[in-house]
């Protein structure tokens, strides 16, 4: 039998050929877990990453687990589908178990000694001093103890409602008769987790809250006999379900669905190792969960409070700060940025280059006389946005402003209605979504009056519109007035605010309308052009890689000799080195001091080649269920910085940098002999 023959039979559709998403999702919080682990590491950026493994576990928990419970319905469900999500539960449980088990072993024998060594003392309240205990106990009685509700559990109290993520204890009383009665104390959110005391021994001490209350429930419960407490954690299925196509109103059934969020199944339960049988049947009982559902740890609950750890001041301890590259150069300060971005394109590397022009770039806007409208996209903003504020000075300067605010941005729903009714009550043209589809581009257009007519200037971008964030992910932001790319936006605009039919763009690919065969378009061209004299090459950067039609794809190109490399942040369902399938696919991921949040599609494309930027991960949700926009790279001197210095970059790395292996394991990159390790991230930060 030939080679060609063997090939043929190569099913490229098999699941043998396909990674397990939440397992890579799984493993991605691995790669988080490294990062805490690694001591190259500054002690409270290891503290950072250990708080942010613990905080995705919740998301993981609320969103991936809790449709896989939903298939577990037989309402819902064949017995072939709740067979699969239930064998896929069992291996998620024993891999979080896994993790978990690691976490709180690094915490426990190794950061909280580092820390204590280094004045920062997480310190136990019994082991306090009587000065520093009585400190904490009249903290306890002026702040804590009037916002605490002891809630008794009987016939005529029944179990409260326990809130998604809340902090809470269960207590034991012991009555005169020996019998043991149940109740719950809610830890207030209003006050830190980890209370402050002050101390000789330590620069900074802090102690847990819950053994603050435990140390005065006598205080909540007066001359009982308490037998013991224990703290508990809940976590709740938080997927919102919303019935767009039978909703008159988008925005009150948003606000329906957060409000009904807080009244949907536990899917996990956290307790301590050591909580004993009788409390813990009660809390399954009354939860109404499964035993499988029970988590246990050896050590403080809700580890992602440790982020008030990462705040003290000691920048001794942190990652050396780093001040954004300013954009304009200093001779063209004070110009108009509209004359900027009219004389040449402008590409900014976030945060490694300032946020601010995407900022200034609305203000001048709004302040503009010469310009009439605005219309933009909002994802995620975050509060007090200078974005929303730039807006809203446009509409008191008289300006038309339209914004598509996607209310269905997963958690921060209600932000998003508050910013949305905040827009509207001063007159901006506010569209909360579309029914079907999620709106997750990032496209900016200002039209403004000039000698010429009305020009049009447009920002893209391949993060949101979030100052915050801007300082902490890394992204693209592009700044053009290209009249084929101002006339993309306008039609896109009109079909997001209006009724369009439109299917095609002259330089945008736009999700859900063309984005999915353009790009299945260029994979297939890049084939086309594969030779031994002009072999074909594709570098594609991105947060996730899970479209089987994608990675198919992408299969095709590898076994018609074409190079693929491929820079995945986190879930990543195609595996690399298969025989015969993906010999030519390499596979890393890269984590730092910055969330890699950018998108990058290079094409070789034969010698001519072609770079597109975006919002867009290669997922189905992506390229099916959300407006999405990738924007093309022209400018030669754009593409030569993305390609050979942001992508060379990422495959130099020898110091954040895994590879992936057939099995969806990963492993650190290591300098070779003799060379000087490479730090991509610090490099990006040296060169801006």
């Amino acid at each position: 039998m030939t080679a060609t023959s063997v090939d043929a039979l190569i099913d490229l559709k098999s699941a043998s050929l396909y990674l397990d998403r939440e397992l890579s999702l799984l493993s991605f919080q691995n790669r988080v877990l490294e990062e805490a682990r690694d001591r190259e590491n500054p002690l409270l950026e290891r503290v950072k990453f250990l708080s942010i493994f613990s905080s995705n576990l919740d998301e993981f928990f609320m969103v991936r687990v809790a449709v896989l419970k939903g298939k577990l319905d037989p309402a819902l469900s064949t017995s072939s589908e709740i067979e699969a999500a239930a064998a896929k539960l069992k291996r998620i449980r024993a891999e979080v178990n896994r993790l978990s088990s690691e976490a709180y072993k690094l915490f426990n024998e190794e950061l909280v000694t580092a820390l204590g060594q280094s004045g920062i003392e997480l310190s136990d309240y019994p082991s306090l001093t009587v000065e520093e205990r009585w400190e904490l106990d009249r903290q306890f009685h002026a702040e804590i103890f009037p916002l605490l509700t002891p809630l008794a559990v009987d016939q005529g109290r029944p179990f409260p409602h326990i809130s998604n993520l809340s902090r809470n204890m269960v207590v034991v009383i012991r009555d005169d008769e020996g019998q043991l009665l149940f109740a719950r104390v809610k830890l207030p959110d209003t006050v830190p987790r980890l209370l402050p005391v002050r101390s000789e021994r330590a620069k900074h001490c802090f102690v847990w809250i819950e053994e603050v209350v435990a140390a005065n429930l006598g205080l909540l419960f007066p001359r009982m006999d308490i037998a013991e407490c224990h703290a508990f954690h809940v976590t709740r299925d938080a997927e919102l379900v919303i019935q767009e196509l039978e909703s008159d109103d988008l925005l009150e059934s948003i606000e329906d669905a957060v409000w009904k969020r807080r009244f949907r199944a536990v899917v996990r339960l956290t307790v301590k190792a050591n909580v004993p049988a009788h409390v813990l049947d009660f809390l399954v009982e009354n939860l109404e969960i499964r035993r499988e559902d029970v988590y246990k740890v050896d050590g403080p609950l809700d580890l992602k409070q440790l982020m008030q750890v990462h705040e003290v001041d000691l920048p001794e301890l942190k990652d050396t700060p780093h001040t954004p590259a300013p954009w304009p150069a200093k001779d063209k300060r004070g110009e108009s940025i509209f004359n900027l971005i009219r004389n040449e394109d402008t590409l900014l590397h976030h945060p490694y280059q300032s946020f601010l022009p995407v900022v200034d770039f609305l203000n001048q806007a709004a302040a503009d006389p010469q310009v009439l409208a605005i219309k933009m996209t909002l994802y995620r903003v975050g509060r007090n946005s200078p974005i929303v504020a730039a807006l809203l000075e446009a509409i008191k300067s008289g300006k038309e402003v339209a914004v598509l605010l996607e209310l269905k941005a997963r958690f921060d729903e209600e932000s998003n209605i508050e910013w949305a009714q905040a827009l509207e009550a001063e007159g901006v043209h506010v569209v909360y979504g579309l029914p079907g589809l999620k709106v997750h581009c990032k496209v900016a257009l200002v039209l403004r009056r000039e000698a010429g007519g009305i020009k049009r200037y447009v920002h893209l971008g391949t993060g949101n519109y979030n100052a915050s964030t801007g300082r902490l992910y890394t992204d693209l932001s592009f700044f053009t007035a290209n009249e084929g790319i101002g006339q993309d936006a306008t039609d896109l605009f009109n079909f997001l605010t209006g009724y369009s039919a439109k299917r095609s763009f002259q330089k945008l690919l736009v999700a859900p309308i063309n984005m999915r065969a353009r790009l299945e378009d260029m994979i297939r061209r890049e084939i086309d052009k594969h030779s031994p004299a002009s072999p074909g090459h594709m570098v594609f950067k991105m947060n996730s890689l899970e479209d089987p039609g994608i990675i198919e794809l992408l299969y095709k190109a590898s076994r018609a000799g074409v190079k693929v490399d491929l820079i995945v942040r986190g879930i990543c369902c195609l595996r690399p080195g298969l025989t015969g399938v993906s010999e030519n696919i390499q596979v890393r991921s890269i984590l730092g001091r910055f969330l890699e949040h950018s998108r990058i599609f290079y094409f070789r494309n034969g010698g001519q080649e072609e770079i597109f930027c975006g919002s867009a991960d290669m997922m189905p949700r992506n390229l099916n269920r959300r407006v999405e926009t990738m924007f093309p790279v022209e400018n030669p001197a754009h593409v030569r910085r993305l390609k050979y210095e942001m992508l060379d970059a990422y495959f130099a790395d020898t110091v954040r940098a895994r590879v992936m292996d057939q099995d969806g394991n990963y492993h650190r990159v290591r300098p070779a002999d003799g060379m000087d390790p490479v730090d991509c991230q610090a490099w990006f930060i040296r060169r801006q």
